[in-house]
């Protein structure tokens, strides 16, 4: 499960290096502590261009009556994104990456009462690239202007960990290579 992630790298150099436009005028604040429902960036495919955007952490399905299933949406468990009905129309057609520098995942040290968070990261300290989906929803408060009305919203895909993570934690985001970008 990725609860918390680090996202410090300045905008430019995301888009730079996923090989996007930078979109949008809203420039995140480095955070070490990335939490759901926070904005989060994402890089997605628009017109057949590649692009860096920002979208609310938590992904809303297009059928939700407001904003709060996102609360829980956070992660999407790779083995049922295809059939669950709250990531199916996503999976098929709302893909993107949602870049990272690092994530956590909460350890017990001996000794110690409270858990303990691990900042995994790349050998290299590139940037990660996590699988998400992304959904658009439509508020349906009329009284709010139209532009207003629309979230954009996104959920990591978690799969089974790798050997390394697997001694901490039984899940973890899915990394995309390059090459699936």
């Amino acid at each position: 499960m990725c609860g918390r992630f680090v996202s410090t790298t300045p905008p430019d150099q995301l888009a730079a290096y996923f090989g996007a436009t930078q979109l949008g005028e809203t420039i995140l604040e480095p955070s070490h502590n990335v939490a759901p429902t926070n904005m989060v960036h994402v890089v997605v495919e628009r017109d057949d261009q590649r692009v860096l955007d920002t979208f609310r952490w938590g992904l809303i399905p297009f059928w939700a009556k407001d904003t709060k299933i996102g609360n829980r949406m956070i992660n999407a468990r790779a083995e049922t994104v295809a059939t669950k009905n709250a990531f199916r129309k996503a999976f098929q057609r709302s893909r993107c990456i949602i870049p990272a520098d690092s994530f956590y995942e909460w350890v017990k040290i001996e000794g110690h009462e409270k858990k303990t968070p691990m900042r995994i990261h790349r050998v290299d300290d590139e940037p990660i690239a996590f699988a998400g989906l992304w959904e658009r929803w439509k508020n349906p408060d009329e009284d709010l202007p139209e532009h207003e009305r629309w979230v954009h919203s996104c959920t990591i895909i978690t799969g089974s960990p790798n050997e390394r993570i697997a001694r901490v934690h039984d899940r973890m985001p899915v990394i995309l290579p390059p090459s699936a970008w």
